[in-house]
This record gives C-alpha cells, structure tokens and sequence, in this order.
C-alpha cells in the first residue's frame, strides 16, 4: 500500500494547472519532447523544465533520452496506487451500506405486503 510519505509528491505535482495540463498533453501524444512540450505553453523553456522535473520526481512522467531528444511519457500507476488505497476502499464501504439500506427497504416490503 502506498505511505504517506510517497503520496505527497504526486498530490504536489498534481496541484498545479500547468502540470496538470502537461499530463493531459501527454495522455494524448505519449512521447512527446520536451520542446514539443515547451511550445504548448507561454512560459520559458526554463519552467517546463521545472514542471517536468517535479512530475519525474512524483514519478507521474518517464523520459527516455533518443540522441539528443528527451521523449516524453505519463505513468499513471501512482494515481492509480492512490485511488487504490483510498477510493477502492471507500466505495467498497459505501457499496456495504448500500446493499443493507437495500436489504432493509426489501424487507420492510414484504412486511407491508403480508399485512
């Protein structure tokens, strides 16, 4: 199960738009380079080097050097560690309630029908 303590840089990296939006660029052309990325945004080439290097350290971005490109790609596993942590195991509460709110109102029926 992923800590805390490997939570807190994804949920920084995804705290900022610019960052955000980078993972979108990438979740629709995986592979990109980094001057590809650059030119998406009005910011120096200088900053989306420091956006990209906080989603590296989260692990939310893999880079493979190709000559003297850097390809770009989204790793999604540590979201996905985080939703299994918290949302599986909250829904999965949740769906018990449901299902005795469920068992409850059935057999508050059947009482109702056999008056």
């Amino acid at each position: 199960m992923i800590t805390y303590d490997e939570m807190s840089p994804i949920f920084h990296a995804l705290a900022h738009e610019t960052r955000r939006e980078m993972l979108d660029i990438l979740a629709m052309q995986p592979g990109c380079s980094v001057g590809e990325m650059a030119q998406q945004f009005d910011v120096s080439r200088i900053a989306v080097m420091n956006h990209l290097a906080v989603l590296e350290k989260a692990g939310l971005v893999i880079s493979q050097k190709e000559g003297r490109t850097r390809r770009l790609f989204m790793n999604a596993a540590p979201i996905r560690m985080i939703q299994d942590r918290w949302l599986n195991q909250h829904s999965a509460q949740w769906a018990d309630r449901i299902n005795a709110i469920k068992y409850a109102a059935e057999a508050a029926n059947r009482e109702g029908d056999n008056e």
